[in-house]
């Protein structure tokens, strides 16, 4: 039975199935709720909701009341006041040990998101076991390790930049949640959701999508609709959770209103938002893409923190992020005192400003026979301390050459 009521009317346990306003205009993705809590009422109020069609079964109106020991608050609301950075480390397996599990899930990972990207284009439906199987993959692998599988981050393609922003998003913001004490059940949620972050970006016009510089200010108009056209389709692919639509909707929109699609508010948006939106920024702007190169690792952390502080981004989130991938990032090329030159390959998270690095310059700045160090484990003399980041493009250092060759050895 179906009705349509004043919001004033609208209680607890009832369903909504429409109202007089967009569904993307309120707080809720699916165009189906069931009302569990006050505040939900409270937002739709908020956003000028006036009527509801609400149905219930025989025209009950029963109270909604949470089996014994559930906790009612929503997943996006778990997220601690404070990072749990006071908290042992859990993980269970060595850098080294875990790369090549890594290695597999970024494979694979590529390989899924170009097929659901492609499934899309060609009107069918996301294989969303496929998705779960690979996202519960690199959660685990980040619980174990999480240095391992982050460090491939630094994988881009030119040529398949959307395929790797969508994969590197996903691994970054997992890690960060994971930073954050977020559960493996929401880690899941938000490695899904950020893996699908720019699904919309396949209902784009390719002339637009893949055009070798700028736009102009009608080509960026129709380009900002990829985030509702993302929510478009994941609200309509079975068995998403909302919590999933969240990253698509939102890793656009800034704490202060100044972003898109809605310019909502710090109070409107969700963590998953928060985390996706710092996420996106780090990985667009460190690849290199048509109309730009990207910019080392340390000079857009830089930019990030700029953003927290004057307020567009979470600036606790900006912090947390900047801790999670490290004072010096993996594939920083960086200065030492000693004169000679090297590439940070995997982070010490208890000696941040000592990671390992691979010297490739001598103290002269001239190419020599890579070495890898540990700057935390340093016995003989002389012990080596980071001065300075430096620019790999203008030493012509190939950062991915080394690493990858290093990787191989491991």
């Amino acid at each position: 039975m179906r009705k349509t009521i004043p919001l004033d009317q609208l209680t607890i346990g009832m369903t909504i199935v429409g109202m007089d306003k967009s569904w993307l205009a309120t707080p809720f993705l699916r165009h189906r709720v069931r009302i569990t809590r006050r505040n939900q009422i409270d937002k739709l109020k908020r956003v000028g909701v006036r009527f509801v069609e609400v149905e219930g079964e025989k025209g009950e109106e029963a109270v909604a009341v949470p089996p014994p020991g559930e906790n009612p608050t929503p997943i996006l609301a778990r997220v601690p006041d404070e990072p749990l950075e006071s908290q042992p480390d859990h993980r269970t397996t060595t850098f080294d040990e875990e790369l090549p599990v890594a290695h597999d899930i970024y494979r694979s990972a590529k390989g899924v998101v170009e097929a659901a990207m492609n499934d899309v284009r060609i009107g069918r439906a996301i294989d969303g076991d496929g998705i779960n199987e690979l996202v519960t993959g690199m959660v685990d692998s980040i619980l174990r390790n999480a240095d391992a599988l982050v460090s491939l981050s630094r994988l881009k393609s030119f040529d398949e930049y959307t395929f790797f922003h969508s994969v590197n998003t996903s691994v970054l913001s997992v890690a960060l949640g994971r930073r954050l004490g977020l559960s493996p059940q929401t880690l899941h949620l938000l490695g899904s959701g950020t893996l699908l972050h720019d699904i919309g970006k396949t209902k784009i016009p390719l002339e637009i999508l893949n055009k070798p510089g700028r736009f102009e200010p009608h080509e960026f108009e129709i380009m900002k609709q990829h985030a509702l056209r993302g929510v478009e389709v994941l609200s309509a692919t079975t068995g998403f959770q909302e919590e999933i639509v969240r990253p698509a909707l939102e890793h656009h929109e800034r704490v202060d209103g100044t972003g898109y699609p809605f310019g909502r508010q710090r109070a409107e948006l969700t963590p998953f938002g928060l985390i996706a939106s710092i996420v996106d920024v780090y990985d667009a702007m460190t690849s290199d893409r048509c109309y730009h190169k990207g910019l080392p690792a340390h000079r857009v952390l830089q930019h990030l923190y700029n953003l927290g502080r004057d307020g567009h981004l979470d600036s606790k989130f900006v912090q947390q992020f900047i801790q999670c991938v490290g004072v010096y990032p993996v594939g920083s090329c960086v200065l030492l005192d000693t004169g000679e030159a090297g590439i940070v390959s995997q982070l010490n998270e208890d000696q941040p400003v000592n990671p390992k690095v691979i010297l490739v310059r001598d103290a002269n700045l001239c190419t020599m026979p890579p070495k890898p160090i540990n700057l935390k484990e340093q016995e003989t003399k002389p012990i080596r301390k980071i001065i300075a980041v430096m620019d790999s493009k203008e030493l012509t250092i190939d950062v991915e050459m080394y690493l990858g060759a290093a990787r191989s050895n491991t």
